[in-house]
Order: structure tokens, then C-alpha cells, then sequence
């Protein structure tokens, strides 16, 4: 993928095929996935168990097939869930597409995929529609995978910059355009800051990123961003590439750019981070530790078994070591009405997911672990799905 600088960039394009078999997680974090075809089968790998029963890593498995996409945030983590659950239940295929969230949920209302990833909730048209897929029952929102959005940069010889919400939302709005800006020299005395041209980078498709990302602007510096959040980028200016890692690349070549991913790319990337003025008493890294500070003070707004969240309070949080810019992926999936030859293997991989033993790999691929009370709403959730 060839990623071009500055005033020539050009979106960029980047192909993204199912995840099957023994798929490793790429060292880059990278948004394309090896067909099937070519990729080693789980059982190939040395799978501890067939499919249909539970096995010595305590999962419950089911064979078949299943087709999910969406998120890229998510991406990393359901890699290394896939890898594992493949590697345990041999004869079961997860193939998970990261296309963005608004394609996945189209996928999903189309009645392509049996489960999609989203970074933001179902809206009510989005629920509505669900229902001609869904027979009996609706498309309703199970959050999975927690984590801060990091605002990553390229500025050489700057390796601990600090922002705020406003200086941010400045940015990516175009009105804060040179690196020694005095917004920027007044929040990082004693730094060098270059007069260099900034560059931001933003989603091109579709994304939940994008949505979290604009309601952190929206809640916490409202009157430096006049849009309505959502997951098209509606700000003037700036670069755009697709998905996740498309952003993390540029802004990885480009001196002089910013840009917003899911923690893991930028640590794969070796991306240094901005820290969030929040008014604490300490600016706040982006970790997945501090995430889950800022994640524990979300709210059930959901009805019935739908487990939407709100995470308003995380957004103008003045809390220590609470970091303001977080997502909560969900995977969407019908409440009532899947398919028959797909649910078994959709109930096994959510529960497998959820469990304490899929919440633990979060954190090293780094994701934040859900809160426990959230937790466990979500497991009695999936295990009532039909």
C-alpha cells in the first residue's frame, strides 16, 4: 500500500477479505486479511477439540460457518479471538470482514452476515430495518470490546505533546493549523514546538470511530465543533484514508500529521500518542487501563435485552488517570429470529468472547476489558439469543 504526502495525498484503497483458519494477527495491524483459500485450516493448526462439545479451554464449540464484518477498531481483537476459537473447534469457520461499521450494519440488514461489529449503536431507522432480517425479533446492540480512541502524530523531536478538547477539536476542524500555534505552546511549556503545517488525517468510510471521536468533540468542546456527530466526517480540510489503518499508515509517513485509531494500531506502529488535558491533575495517556476508568462510568440506555451505552460522562470526566476519548464496539446480532444454521455457531463465538477467558486477551492486544456489571448483561444476553 503506497501512502503519498501532504497536498498530493489521495484516499487510499485498501482490500479487505475474510479472516479463516489459523489466521495470525498481523504485525501491523493491517485491515487486509488472507482469503480463505490460502490460509491453513484450524484443524491444520493442531486443534484441541471438534466442533460440538466443550473442550479443555472450556469453550463450548459449534460447527459451521459464519460470515460477520464491520469494525476495524475491533479488528485486532477479533483476530486473535478467531485464531483461538478456530484453533480449539475444528470444523467451525468465523469469517469476519473489516469493512467499517456502517458497512458492517448493512451487511448485517441485508441479511448477509450473522453477527456485524459497530463502534456506535443501532439508530432507529438502522433497528427498524433489522426487523426484515430478523424474523420475530430485532437487531439490538451487544457491547464487546472497550478501549480508548488515541489521537496519534509524526512530529520528530516532540515525544510528549499534550491537547485538550478544544486544541483538538481546532484541529481537526481547521482552525488551528501550525504545530507552534499559541493554544497549542500555551498546553506544552517548555517543548519545541515546530512551525511546521499540520496535517490532519481523518476516516474516509463510514465509521463508529469517527461517530466516537465527533461525540467527544461534541460533549466536551462544543463550541469549537458546529457539527452533529456521526460517522461520516463532516469537517472541511484534511486527509482522508480508509479504515483504521489506512489512517494509522499515513499519518506514520507524513510528518507534520495527526490523525485518531484504536489503541493497537498506534502501538504497532510504534505511534507516539497525544496525552488529553482533561483538568486532572495530570494530562492522561491513552491506555487501556486509563480507558477502562473512563468506559466504568457509562450507562445502560438500552431497552429490553438491547445494551446500548451511554458514554457521555466519560467525555468531560475531570477524574485522574480517566482518559476521555474512549469506544465501546458492539456486535450487533438478532434478538429473535437468526438463522437456524448459523445461530449455534454465533451463540458459541459471542459466548466465548464474552467470557472472563476472551475479555482477558484485551488487554495485551490493547483493548480494555468490558466492566463486570456490564459484563455480565451481556452473557445472559447472548445465551437468550434465538
Amino acid at each position: 500500500m503506497k501512502l503519498q504526502r501532504k497536498s498530493g495525498l489521495r484516499a487510499l484503497t485498501v482490500g479487505a477479505v475474510a479472516i479463516t483458519g489459523a489466521l495470525v494477527l498481523s504485525a501491523c495491524g493491517s485491515d487486509d486479511n488472507s482469503d480463505s483459500s490460502s490460509t491453513p485450516s484450524a484443524s491444520a493448526s493442531g486443534s484441541s477439540s471438534a466442533a460440538g462439545g466443550t473442550n479443555a479451554a472450556g469453550i463450548s464449540c459449534a460447527p459451521g460457518k459464519i460470515l460477520s464484518s464491520g469494525s476495524t477498531a475491533q479488528q485486532n481483537a477479533i483476530e486473535s479471538w478467531v485464531k483461538d476459537y478456530q484453533q480449539a473447534c475444528s470444523g467451525s469457520t468465523i469469517n469476519y470482514k473489516p469493512s467499517s461499521s456502517g458497512e458492517g450494519i448493512i451487511d448485517f440488514n441485508n441479511g448477509t452476515d450473522a453477527f456485524a461489529g459497530s463502534d456506535s449503536p443501532l439508530k432507529p431507522e438502522e433497528v427498524d430495518k433489522s426487523k426484515s432480517v430478523c424474523t420475530g425479533g430485532q437487531g439490538i446492540n451487544i457491547p464487546m470490546v472497550g478501549g480508548p480512541i488515541a489521537i496519534g502524530y509524526n512530529l520528530p523531536g516532540v515525544n510528549n505533546l499534550v491537547l485538550n478538547a478544544s486544541t483538538l477539536a481546532q484541529i481537526f476542524n481547521g482552525k488551528i493549523t501550525t504545530w507552534n500555534d499559541k493554544a497549542i505552546t500555551a498546553l506544552n511549556p517548555g517543548a519545541t514546538l515546530p512551525s511546521t503545517k499540520i496535517q490532519s488525517v481523518h476516516r474516509q468510510d463510514d465509521s463508529g470511530t469517527t461517530d466516537n471521536l465527533t461525540k467527544y468533540f461534541k460533549g466536551a468542546a462544543p463550541a469549537d465543533w458546529p457539527y452533529e456527530h456521526a460517522k461520516a466526517w463532516a469537517a472541511k480540510g484534511g486527509q482522508a484514508a480508509p479504515k483504521s489503518a489506512g489512517v494509522a499508515g499515513l499519518v506514520k509517513q507524513t510528518e507534520g500529521s495527526i490523525g485518531y485509531f484504536e489503541l493497537s494500531y498506534a502501538t504497532a506502529s510504534s505511534i507516539p500518542t497525544v496525552k488529553i488535558n482533561t483538568g486532572a491533575s495530570a494530562p492522561v495517556e491513552a491506555t487501556t487501563a486509563n480507558a477502562s476508568a473512563g468506559i466504568a462510568q457509562a450507562k445502560v440506555i438500552g431497552t429490553g435485552s438491547d445494551l446500548a451505552l451511554d458514554l457521555g460522562a466519560a467525555y468531560t470526566t475531570k477524574a485522574d488517570n480517566a482518559y476521555p476519548i474512549v469506544l465501546v464496539t458492539y456486535e450487533i446480532a438478532c434478538d429473535k429470529g437468526n438463522k437456524a444454521d448459523t445461530l449455534p455457531l454465533t451463540k458459541s463465538f459471542l459466548n466465548y468472547i464474552a467470557s472472563d477467558a476472551g475479555q482477558a486477551k484485551l488487554t495485551s492486544a490493547g483493548y480494555a476489558p468490558l466492566p463486570t456489571e456490564i459484563a455480565t448483561k451481556v452473557r445472559t444476553t447472548i445465551s437468550a439469543l434465538s
